[in-house]
């Protein structure tokens, strides 16, 4: 029987496989004890304010590798425990309770603390784990009223509502031949065949793939990195309908789109990217979608297209000394762990590519099971067996590491990728959003592209584009089929007064930005839509909407740093600027670490002319955060202006050492060292910022007066 159905089911003695007699578990200096009273299953441990408190586990999650346990609050509000059970036999490792965050230490203050919003079972967990969930937040009480169909996955959750099927299955059996009463036929694989061709290796389909994948996109509903738009999913439809599907970037995935460890991603977007997906390939070649078992056992799945006689062979695998021998899956599917104990294959099915990890940094499959080798040996070896050009179907990493390490030539690779039609389209669409600067003949290519995911990549580069700009643009996209596609391009045209907006496409705009309200509001239960919300209603000029639900996210969480900022820049906006050093500081009062607030709080001070209190400020968000230029920079700058010239090119000199073709961070160093009269330094920042500006004259002319 699948997994699916024991992703949810309530405590009983049949369905919890925890130690629940008497067991205890030592935490953070916290000691929790499991244990039973009658047919009740109760856990003593840390509440909401850190204090020892005993709690009913109410619900079970989930059954291999782990299974982990729910506790109902009195608001509705269902949480799930951050300690669970390593269902795993003993000699595995597995009959013990652990946490999962082992190398920290999250207590009650934490966002990651089991009561908190980030272990929230009604928005985080509900939809995929039980069938037609209704979330019923009340935000006017701040309560839940979350119901199901059914407890666990069943038949609906993947095939919709299966009333007009019922009806069916009870009709006369002459009205039952035409329609079966299905929402949906997945019928991708009817009729198809592979065959290997005499010249290649690999398989061909005997028909192109369709153009909506209808059960990639069913699966990945729940099989994806995204969030949620809207209740009215429909099977067959694009996810991006109803869900934001998170795109590739540096926190979840490495730069050549394997999914990182500890960062859950799913199967989704790794699949996108495959050769797989992108030859038609579909869930339920390999997977039975109901037992969610394998066609067939190990290496079998994949020889049901691949010829055994040329991927079994020594000449592939290259290992005939190891038994047993490296399965498919080893090389091309490497596992990466989730939640400490389970093993998940990456989905990209990539070849390995060793060159890579050396240029880029990214994991490879060789080194995996080779940890004393260093990177350069395995891709000594790859290419010793077979040859120096074996380039794979995903072909971005070094735009993404361009990207992501401030290249000099980022915005050209980015490009190439995001314009190539022969990469996938969850790629392009990364490429565009991380484009560091608009090029708008591609992003106007992308805006009409197929793929919705494409498509909402290009509106995500609109952002801050200038809002007489962004009308002609983006206003095609309102009437775009898929609600996630429109609503975005409602929420980037609220910044376009209505006076300005062609009364064509007034009609559609109100439609659409309905439907983005709509989404914000199924979502009030959390800080991130209240905030997006307050964004929305400020781009239309209604300031005091936006007040009320950046109040709203903070009410939430009192450490959500992007509403006290935005609330603070709201303030700052009606010159209110004591206002906003109140929220901050009640902000960084919740989170005391986040650079941003301390940063937000640095130029309120500069506004209340508070110099050295704002310097501060400053010094710690760039102390807290290197990695972010901007604090880094804004602090140099007010450190010169202070008169600390030499302190502030220390900042600059400190934090282009970590982005070294920065041009803001360039162009800072080089003015200052001209204002200290230091031409020689002024030169070299010169001189690298022509190399980044090679058609700029201003720099050019610089570079020959500093030289004289």
């Amino acid at each position: 029987m699948s997994q699916h159905r024991h992703a949810m089911d309530h405590a009983t003695a049949q369905s919890v496989r925890g130690d629940f007699i008497d067991a205890i578990f030592d935490y953070a200096s916290t000691r929790s004890r499991f244990f039973r009273k009658g047919n009740k299953f109760l856990v003593e441990t840390d509440g909401p304010d850190g204090k020892l408190e005993t709690f009913e586990v109410k619900y079970t999650f989930g059954l291999d590798p782990l299974q982990q346990y729910l506790v109902e609050f009195s608001d509705g509000r269902v949480q799930a425990l951050s300690i669970a059970w390593d269902t795993r036999p003993k000699e595995q490792g597995g009959q013990r309770w652990f946490h999962l965050y082992p190398d920290s230490a999250i207590t009650s203050g934490d966002p990651l603390h089991w009561t908190k919003l980030n272990q929230n079972w009604n928005f985080m967990c509900a939809e995929c784990h039980s069938t037609n969930v209704h979330k019923g937040y009340d935000s006017d009480k701040d309560r839940f009223v979350t119901t199901f169909s059914e407890i666990s996955v069943g038949c609906e959750a993947c095939h919709g509502a299966g009333s007009r099927h019922v009806a069916w299955a009870r009709g006369k059996p002459a009205a039952r031949a035409a329609d079966d009463g299905l929402l949906v036929r997945f019928d991708e694989r009817t009729g198809i065949t592979w065959a290997a061709s005499a010249d290649k290796l690999t398989p061909i389909r005997s028909a192109p793939p369709p153009g909506l994948r209808k059960e990639v996109e069913t699966c990945g509903r729940c099989h994806a990195r995204r969030g949620q738009l809207s209740e009215g999913w429909i099977p067959g439809r694009p996810l991006s309908d109803t869900h934001r599907v998170s795109l590739l970037d540096r926190q979840r995935f490495h730069a050549d789109g394997q999914m990182r460890d500890d960062e859950e991603t799913y199967n989704y977007a790794p699949f996108k990217q495959s050769r797989m997906f992108a030859k038609g390939v579909t869930c339920s070649d390999c997977h039975d979608p109901h037992s969610a078992t394998l066609k067939a056992p190990g290496d079998g799945v994949c020889l049901q297209c691949h010829a055994p006689a040329k991927y079994e062979s020594v000449a592939h695998r290259h290992h005939a000394d190891i038994s047993p021998q490296p399965s498919c899956a080893s090389c091309h599917m490497p596992e990466r762990r989730y939640m400490v104990v389970d093993r998940r294959h990456d989905h990209g099915f990539r070849v390995p590519r060793p060159d890579l990890s050396v240029q880029t940094g990214a994991p490879n499959a060789c080194n995996d099971c080779h940890r004393d080798k260093p990177a350069a040996w395995a891709a000594r070896q790859i290419e010793d067996w077979f040859g120096p050009e074996r380039r794979g179907h995903q072909t971005y990493a070094r735009a993404f590491h361009a990207a992501w390490s401030e290249a000099a030539d980022a915005q050209a690779q980015l490009a190439a990728i995001a314009g190539s039609a022969d990469v996938p389209g969850i790629v392009r669409a990364s490429a565009l959003v991380e484009l560091p600067a608009p090029v708008l003949d591609l992003v106007r290519h992308g805006l009409s592209d197929s793929d919705p995911l494409v498509r909402l990549g290009a509106l995500d580069r609109l952002e801050g584009v200038p809002a007489d700009q962004l009308w002609p643009l983006a206003a095609q996209l309102l009437g775009d089929p898929v609600r996630g596609v429109r609503i975005r391009a409602a929420e980037l045209l609220a910044a376009v007064p209505p006076s300005r907006r062609p009364a064509a496409d007034r009609d559609k705009f109100t439609r659409a930005a309905a439907e983005f309200v709509a989404a914000q509001k199924l979502n009030a239960d959390r800080p991130d839509s209240r905030t997006a919300l307050g964004n929305f209603f400020l781009r239309q000029a209604n300031p005091g909407a936006a007040e009320a639900e950046y109040r709203a996210a903070l009410r939430l969480d009192p450490s959500f740093a992007a509403a006290a900022v935005n609330l603070s820049d709201l303030y700052r906006q009606l010159g209110r600027d004591s206002d906003g050093e109140k929220i901050l500081r009640e902000a960084l009062a919740a989170s005391a670490q986040d650079a941003a607030l301390h940063h937000a709080l640095g130029l309120t001070l500069v506004r209340l002319k508070r110099s050295e209190q704002a310097l501060d400020e400053l010094r710690r968000a760039a102390s807290l955060d290197p990695d972010q230029m901007r604090y880094a920079y804004v602090y140099a700058v007010g450190l010169n202006g202070m008169g600390r010239r030499d302190d502030a090119l220390s900042v600059l000199n400190q934090s282009l050492r970590r982005h070294p073709n920065n041009p803001e961070l360039l162009l800072a160093a080089l003015n200052f060292s001209r204002e200290k009269g230091d031409s020689e330094a002024a030169l070299g920042y010169a001189e690298r910022l022509a190399l980044l500006r090679p058609e700029d004259p201003h720099l050019t002319n610089l570079i020959k007066e500093l030289k004289r």
